[in-house]
Protein backbone atom coordinates (compact mmCIF):
# COMPACT_ATOMS: atom_id res chain seq x y z
CA UNK A 1 0.00 0.00 0.00
CA UNK A 2 2.47 2.32 0.97
CA UNK A 3 6.58 1.62 0.32
CA UNK A 4 9.48 3.91 1.86
CA UNK A 5 12.81 3.82 0.56
CA UNK A 6 16.34 5.97 0.79
CA UNK A 7 18.60 6.74 -1.58
CA UNK A 8 21.04 8.81 -0.45
CA UNK A 9 19.63 12.01 0.95
CA UNK A 10 16.13 11.62 -0.58
CA UNK A 11 13.50 9.16 0.08
CA UNK A 12 11.15 7.86 -1.89
CA UNK A 13 7.57 7.15 -0.83
CA UNK A 14 5.74 5.56 -3.47
CA UNK A 15 1.47 5.07 -2.91
CA UNK A 16 0.65 1.26 -4.27
CA UNK A 17 -2.81 0.06 -4.09
CA UNK A 18 -4.15 0.70 -7.60
CA UNK A 19 -5.61 4.42 -7.46
CA UNK A 20 -4.75 5.12 -4.36
CA UNK A 21 -7.41 6.36 -2.93
CA UNK A 22 -7.95 7.14 1.03
CA UNK A 23 -9.28 5.47 3.41
CA UNK A 24 -8.21 5.36 7.53
CA UNK A 25 -5.64 2.36 6.65
CA UNK A 26 -4.12 4.19 3.69
CA UNK A 27 -4.09 7.10 6.03
CA UNK A 28 -2.21 5.18 8.19
CA UNK A 29 0.36 3.59 6.27
CA UNK A 30 1.39 7.05 4.99
CA UNK A 31 1.81 7.97 8.93
CA UNK A 32 3.70 5.59 9.32
CA UNK A 33 6.06 6.50 6.55
CA UNK A 34 6.57 9.82 7.85
CA UNK A 35 7.32 8.62 11.12
CA UNK A 36 10.49 6.91 9.40
CA UNK A 37 11.53 10.45 7.58
CA UNK A 38 10.94 12.35 10.88
CA UNK A 39 13.02 9.91 12.59
CA UNK A 40 16.16 10.36 10.42
CA UNK A 41 18.99 13.14 11.12
CA UNK A 42 21.43 14.88 8.37
CA UNK A 43 19.97 16.43 4.74
CA UNK A 44 17.46 14.56 3.45
CA UNK A 45 13.87 15.03 1.73
CA UNK A 46 10.98 13.13 0.11
CA UNK A 47 9.55 12.51 -3.08
CA UNK A 48 6.14 11.33 -2.95
CA UNK A 49 4.97 9.35 -6.38
CA UNK A 50 2.63 6.61 -7.38
CA UNK A 51 2.79 3.15 -8.88
CA UNK A 52 0.13 3.30 -10.49
CA UNK A 53 0.46 4.40 -14.79
CA UNK A 54 -2.39 7.08 -14.37
CA UNK A 55 -3.54 7.64 -10.99
CA UNK A 56 -1.29 9.97 -8.74
CA UNK A 57 -4.32 9.44 -6.15
CA UNK A 58 -7.91 9.72 -7.46
CA UNK A 59 -9.51 10.80 -4.10
CA UNK A 60 -11.58 9.53 -1.21
CA UNK A 61 -11.84 5.56 -1.42
CA UNK A 62 -16.17 6.38 -1.96
CA UNK A 63 -16.37 2.44 -2.29
CA UNK A 64 -15.03 1.91 1.45
CA UNK A 65 -17.62 5.14 2.89
CA UNK A 66 -20.79 3.52 1.18
CA UNK A 67 -19.84 0.02 1.97
CA UNK A 68 -20.94 -2.08 5.12
CA UNK A 69 -19.25 -3.92 7.70
CA UNK A 70 -15.33 -5.04 8.17
CA UNK A 71 -13.29 -3.35 4.91
CA UNK A 72 -9.96 -3.30 4.40
CA UNK A 73 -10.19 0.55 4.54
CA UNK A 74 -10.63 0.86 8.34
CA UNK A 75 -12.54 2.65 10.57
CA UNK A 76 -14.62 5.00 9.41
CA UNK A 77 -15.54 6.91 11.84
CA UNK A 78 -11.86 7.72 12.15
CA UNK A 79 -11.25 9.08 9.15
CA UNK A 80 -11.68 12.74 8.77
CA UNK A 81 -9.58 13.42 11.88
CA UNK A 82 -6.85 11.37 10.77
CA UNK A 83 -6.60 12.52 7.37
CA UNK A 84 -7.04 16.28 8.30
CA UNK A 85 -4.36 15.76 10.56
CA UNK A 86 -2.17 14.11 8.63
CA UNK A 87 -2.65 17.12 5.65
CA UNK A 88 -1.50 19.17 8.11
CA UNK A 89 1.23 16.88 9.08
CA UNK A 90 2.49 17.20 5.44
CA UNK A 91 2.48 20.60 4.95
CA UNK A 92 4.54 21.14 8.14
CA UNK A 93 6.79 18.07 7.60
CA UNK A 94 10.35 19.51 8.64
CA UNK A 95 12.06 18.23 5.87
CA UNK A 96 11.82 19.76 1.72
CA UNK A 97 8.71 17.45 0.51
CA UNK A 98 8.20 17.05 -3.69
CA UNK A 99 5.23 15.52 -5.33
CA UNK A 100 5.87 13.77 -8.63
CA UNK A 101 2.16 13.71 -9.94
CA UNK A 102 2.15 11.14 -12.79
CA UNK A 103 -1.44 11.01 -13.33
CA UNK A 104 -4.92 11.86 -12.17
CA UNK A 105 -5.06 13.81 -8.41
CA UNK A 106 -8.98 14.46 -7.75
CA UNK A 107 -10.02 15.62 -4.22
CA UNK A 108 -8.12 14.22 -1.36
CA UNK A 109 -5.52 13.57 -3.79
CA UNK A 110 -4.81 17.19 -4.88
CA UNK A 111 -4.94 17.80 -1.45
CA UNK A 112 -1.76 15.64 -0.83
CA UNK A 113 -0.34 17.02 -3.52
CA UNK A 114 -0.66 20.40 -2.46
CA UNK A 115 0.60 19.80 0.85
CA UNK A 116 3.82 19.22 -0.99
CA UNK A 117 6.08 22.01 -0.95
CA UNK A 118 6.75 21.63 -4.72
CA UNK A 119 5.06 20.12 -7.07
CA UNK A 120 6.11 18.11 -10.45
CA UNK A 121 3.37 17.22 -12.66
CA UNK A 122 3.43 15.15 -15.86
CA UNK A 123 3.21 17.30 -19.01
CA UNK A 124 0.44 14.86 -21.56
CA UNK A 125 -1.74 13.03 -19.29
CA UNK A 126 -3.49 13.78 -16.08
CA UNK A 127 -5.59 16.37 -14.41
CA UNK A 128 -5.44 17.87 -10.94
CA UNK A 129 -8.83 18.70 -9.78
CA UNK A 130 -10.79 19.63 -6.40
CA UNK A 131 -14.25 17.87 -7.69
CA UNK A 132 -16.55 18.47 -4.74
CA UNK A 133 -18.56 20.84 -6.52
CA UNK A 134 -19.52 18.14 -8.95
CA UNK A 135 -20.40 15.64 -6.35
CA UNK A 136 -23.05 18.40 -4.58
CA UNK A 137 -20.58 18.57 -1.66
CA UNK A 138 -19.20 21.78 -0.18
CA UNK A 139 -14.88 21.91 0.37
CA UNK A 140 -14.53 22.08 4.17
CA UNK A 141 -12.72 25.30 5.73
CA UNK A 142 -9.66 23.38 6.58
CA UNK A 143 -9.67 22.30 2.68
CA UNK A 144 -10.00 25.59 1.73
CA UNK A 145 -7.76 27.48 3.83
CA UNK A 146 -5.30 25.17 2.30
CA UNK A 147 -6.12 25.47 -1.13
CA UNK A 148 -6.08 29.56 -0.69
CA UNK A 149 -2.61 29.33 1.35
CA UNK A 150 -1.32 27.77 -1.69
CA UNK A 151 -2.85 28.52 -4.76
CA UNK A 152 -2.86 32.20 -6.49
CA UNK A 153 -6.25 33.86 -6.22
CA UNK A 154 -7.79 32.93 -9.36
CA UNK A 155 -6.35 29.36 -9.71
CA UNK A 156 -7.95 29.14 -6.02
CA UNK A 157 -11.46 30.60 -7.39
CA UNK A 158 -11.41 28.27 -10.41
CA UNK A 159 -10.29 25.37 -8.27
CA UNK A 160 -12.79 25.33 -5.73
CA UNK A 161 -15.57 26.95 -6.90
CA UNK A 162 -15.52 26.39 -10.71
CA UNK A 163 -14.18 22.55 -10.35
CA UNK A 164 -11.52 23.33 -12.88
CA UNK A 165 -9.63 20.28 -14.42
CA UNK A 166 -6.29 21.57 -14.66
CA UNK A 167 -3.62 19.97 -16.87
CA UNK A 168 -0.02 19.95 -16.32
CA UNK A 169 0.75 22.80 -19.05
CA UNK A 170 -2.48 24.75 -17.31
CA UNK A 171 -1.30 24.14 -13.58
CA UNK A 172 2.30 25.22 -14.56
CA UNK A 173 1.26 28.63 -16.01
CA UNK A 174 -1.07 28.82 -12.75
CA UNK A 175 1.26 28.39 -10.41
CA UNK A 176 -0.70 25.45 -9.23
CA UNK A 177 2.78 23.20 -10.02
CA UNK A 178 6.02 24.40 -10.15
CA UNK A 179 7.68 22.03 -12.67
CA UNK A 180 6.28 19.54 -15.68
CA UNK A 181 8.33 16.71 -17.92
CA UNK A 182 7.41 13.86 -19.41
CA UNK A 183 6.56 10.50 -18.15
CA UNK A 184 9.92 9.18 -18.33
CA UNK A 185 11.04 11.30 -16.57
CA UNK A 186 9.39 12.96 -13.93
CA UNK A 187 10.58 10.93 -11.33
CA UNK A 188 14.10 11.94 -12.03
CA UNK A 189 13.01 15.47 -12.47
CA UNK A 190 11.34 15.23 -8.72
CA UNK A 191 14.38 13.62 -7.08
CA UNK A 192 16.65 15.93 -9.16
CA UNK A 193 14.44 18.23 -7.34
CA UNK A 194 14.18 17.16 -3.79
CA UNK A 195 18.32 16.95 -3.69
CA UNK A 196 18.65 20.42 -4.31
CA UNK A 197 16.72 21.15 -1.30
CA UNK A 198 17.51 18.62 1.14
CA UNK A 199 20.06 20.84 2.57
CA UNK A 200 17.40 22.62 3.73
CA UNK A 201 16.21 19.35 5.80
CA UNK A 202 19.51 19.45 8.01
CA UNK A 203 18.28 21.77 10.89
CA UNK A 204 15.02 20.64 11.19
CA UNK A 205 13.78 22.67 13.74
CA UNK A 206 14.25 26.08 11.78
CA UNK A 207 12.57 24.62 8.67
CA UNK A 208 9.80 23.04 10.29
CA UNK A 209 9.47 26.35 12.36
CA UNK A 210 8.90 28.36 9.56
CA UNK A 211 6.63 26.08 8.12
CA UNK A 212 4.78 26.56 11.68
CA UNK A 213 5.01 30.04 10.92
CA UNK A 214 3.61 29.85 7.51
CA UNK A 215 0.61 27.75 7.73
CA UNK A 216 0.13 26.99 11.67
CA UNK A 217 -1.44 28.24 14.63
CA UNK A 218 -1.29 31.88 14.63
CA UNK A 219 -0.26 31.81 11.36
CA UNK A 220 1.88 35.12 9.72
CA UNK A 221 -0.33 34.93 6.43
CA UNK A 222 -3.35 35.17 8.68
CA UNK A 223 -2.63 38.16 10.86
CA UNK A 224 -5.29 40.74 11.53
CA UNK A 225 -2.66 43.46 10.86
CA UNK A 226 -0.78 44.34 7.13
CA UNK A 227 2.96 44.01 6.60
CA UNK A 228 3.24 47.59 7.18
CA UNK A 229 1.77 47.48 10.85
CA UNK A 230 3.90 44.42 11.23
CA UNK A 231 7.03 45.81 10.07
CA UNK A 232 6.59 48.82 12.35
CA UNK A 233 5.94 46.85 15.36
CA UNK A 234 8.44 43.38 14.55
CA UNK A 235 9.25 43.49 18.30
CA UNK A 236 5.70 42.25 18.88
CA UNK A 237 5.94 39.47 16.53
CA UNK A 238 9.34 37.45 17.09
Amino acid sequence: MIELTREDDCYILTMDDGENRWNTTFVREFARALDEVEASTGPVALVTRSASEKFFSNGLDLEWVRSQGDHRGGDRSAFGAEFMTLMGRIITLPVPTVAAINGHAFGAGFMSALCHDVRVMREDRGYLCANEMQLGMTIPKPELALFRHKLPADAFFETVQLARRWTGPEAKTAGVVQLTAGIDTLEAVAVARARELSPLGANREVFGGQKEALFGENAVLNQPHGAAYLLRNSQRYR
